[in-house]
């Protein structure tokens, strides 16, 4: 034990990957037991301080534990952890006591500190926030706590990808080297060729994680038999849609499983350097990246001739801008070699042609994430879970109006019942589901009767929709889905490269008529009516032109929001358009207001709010609204202290 810590971290790697199994000499499987935190001798304390928890105030739950123990003279472990996943109960705390199970509890805020640790350094649960208890066989469990896998929300779960998010320390190399990480990576670098490492990905049948589910397999292959002197490899983590951070989440919780499947594609492409391009607005995530890093350079796992295998491996970090279109590979790799993230036109693809001109693979961090348990496991492994098409598991970030938001990983065959009704607890406050938004802003709404699609590559593209990279919004009864399809032009056209014409000036122009339909027909000239008709005629056919026409993938799937919600919910835009009117009560330029005569006492404080002298009345008379004045603002019912002001 005193001869492990005294060791150079290169050292200590090196005989953790030789002996961290059972049966190994009792001081190294002592020492990997309390990595683990199998074996604890004094109060360990998580705090989940990823990008959601310190949001939500984990940052101020830190230093209140700290305090606490400080004051208290208590000998703790307080260990910082990644997202697991439930973001709506954060910020999240566990505690590990001496031969107890750990215990999880929700929303503990700064001020809620005090009294849970109180009680649980006492050994007794206190009932407000708790959600539950870890299962361990080796621990004694807590009486009647209900374990946190038989919550309707694990229940379900596949968790490959998020195995360690929000359980281990990301800042510590040798605690994921004692849960069984870098063993991939030894025994491709010590017994597989790069041929024979793309063949076992490609047996498996792993399809890329980031949107168009191309087989991974053949990706590698084609840029691994490219002539050239050099190749490399990219993770793209340009997470840039809307209501997607399931990368971020795996950046934050589990960056050396990312690092370990970026190093093993990296070689099986025999690729001598590698690059994690993350949006700079991540910083916590690019902290952990670079410190896991430095800790793989200084283990040996990274660098000149690693573990004597003769291959040689750089990787670095690439701190994006946030542009939107750099999400797209091309754009990226424009993006790294220090131009303007435009796209190029494919072919050649980048597996021939990419980065400075070389064969370079590009990946997602999910399908990198992948890499590590398939080689650990083996493609038949793998390839049992799915569907014919689709192997594996998928992770989804779930957002909008849902009782639980957060990231949650099925395995490929997982109805969208299931992920939205049982995992994610269904709609919140009891609403009737309308609509799901699937594959981020060039993605597609689904109405209500496709719940019972899979979640499969082709299942959704037949559904009308694709996978994405993982982003599923579900929307109420109370959306417009009018406005949500501006809402995705808007954003569109605001993030086009503008490089070629049809995405350029069709995205504004889809966004413009989109902004005609909803806007109030004030003084509006029969010559403007029918330039508005005229627009909304050729939507489509404007949609249809850009997807046939544009440079990227970006460019050809944008339309699809519009085209989506048109074809599932025609009427509302039939509404808009010839009645004028918002049945969610959602677009403001539609909102037509009214007093109620019979509650207004004619205090005249609306009137006197009321920007465009739109409402009339006498004093302790009951008022009107000159409807050809109104805007809309919505003042008046705001500050109606009686209910008179109503919307229609």
């Amino acid at each position: 034990m005193n001869t492990l810590t005294t060791m150079s971290l290169k050292e200590l790697a090196g005989h953790l990957l030789l002996n961290a199994h059972p049966g190994s000499d009792p001081a190294t499987e002592e020492y990997i037991n309390r990595l683990r935190r199998d074996t604890v001798d004094k109060p360990v304390i998580y705090v989940g301080t990823g990008t959601c928890g310190m949001v939500a105030g984990a940052k101020g739950t830190l230093k209140a534990i700290r305090q606490y123990l400080t004051e208290k003279s208590i000998d703790a472990e307080i260990i910082e952890v990644g997202c697991i996943g439930l973001c709506i109960h954060e910020p999240m705390v566990d505690v590990q006591l001496p031969g107890k199970r750990r215990i999880a509890f929700s929303c503990i805020t700064e001020n809620k500190v005090e009294p849970l640790l109180d009680e649980i350094l006492n050994y007794e649960v206190p009932a407000e926030n708790l959600l539950g208890q870890y299962s361990h066989p080796n621990h004694e469990a807590w009486d009647g706590v209900k374990l946190l896998g038989e919550m309707p929300y694990f229940r379900l779960q596949n968790r490959l990808v998020l195995r360690n998010c929000g359980i281990i320390n990301p800042y510590s190399i040798e605690e994921y080297i004692a849960r069984g990480g870098y063993r991939s990576l030894v025994r491709v670098l010590r017994n597989y060729a790069p041929d024979k490492v793309c063949d076992i990905i490609e047996e498996s049948g792993l399809r890329g994680r980031g949107g168009g589910g191309f087989p991974t397999g053949r990706k590698w292959k084609t840029a691994l038999n490219t002539q050239d002197d050099e190749r490399y490899l990219i993770c793209n983590g340009d997470e840039s849609d809307p209501g997607a951070f399931m990368d971020r989440a795996i950046f934050e919780g589990d960056p050396h499983k990312l690092i370990e499947g970026t190093a093993i594609a990296a070689y099986a492409v025999n690729a001598k350097k590698a690059y994690i391009y993350v949006r700079a607005e991540y910083s916590i995530a690019v902290d952990r990246l670079r410190q896991a890093i430095q800790q793989v350079n200084d283990a040996g796992l990274l660098g000149y001739n690693i573990l004597n295998s003769g291959y040689n491996l750089q990787i670095q970090i690439r701190e994006g801008a946030g542009a939107f279109v750099c999400g797209e590979e091309t754009a990226l790799i424009s993006s790294i070699e220090g131009k303007r993230g435009t796209p190029r036109p494919k072919p050649p693809f980048p597996s021939i042609r990419g980065l400075f001109g070389k064969p370079t693979v590009v990946n997602n961090v999910e399908t990198l994430a992948n890499v590590p348990a398939i080689i650990e496991n083996g493609p038949s492994w793998f390839s049992s879970m799915g569907t014919s098409t689709s192997k594996g598991t998928k992770v989804f970030a779930l957002a909008g109006r849902i009782a639980i938001t957060g990231l949650a990983e099925v395995t490929m065959g997982t109805s969208l019942k299931d992920l939205i009704y049982i995992i994610a607890g269904g709609v919140r406050d009891g609403k009737r589901l309308k609509a799901i938004q699937l594959g981020g802003p060039s993605g597609s709404c689904l109405p209500e009767k496709s719940l019972d699609v899979l979640i499969d590559y082709e299942a959704l593209l037949k559904a009308g929709t694709i996978m994405g990279s993982g982003g599923l919004v579900v929307m109420d009864e109370d959306t417009c889905m009018v406005d949500i399809a501006k809402f995705f032009t808007d954003f569109l056209q605001r993030e086009s490269c503008g490089k070629c014409i049809p995405c350029r000036e069709g995205s504004r122009r889809m966004h413009e008529i989109m902004e005609n339909i909803t806007r109030r027909p004030v003084n509006e000239s029969g010559h403007e009516t029918l330039e508005r008709f005229k627009g909304v005629m050729q939507l489509e056919n404007l949609a249809d032109v850009i997807k046939d026409t544009s440079l990227c993938g970006l460019g050809q799937t944008a339309p699809n929001p519009l085209l989506s919600a048109l074809k599932y919910f025609r009427e509302e835009f039939e509404e808009h358009i010839f009645d004028r009117k918002c049945r969610a009560g959602v677009c403001k330029d539609l909102k037509v207001y009214y007093i109620d005569v019979e509650k207004c006492t004619g205090c005249t404080a609306c009137a006197k709010k009321c920007p465009t002298t739109a409402i009339i009345g006498s004093p302790r008379v009951p008022h009107f609204i000159i409807e050809d004045k109104c805007i809309g603002c919505g003042i008046c019912f705001d500050v109606c202290k009686f209910v008179a002001v109503f919307v229609k």
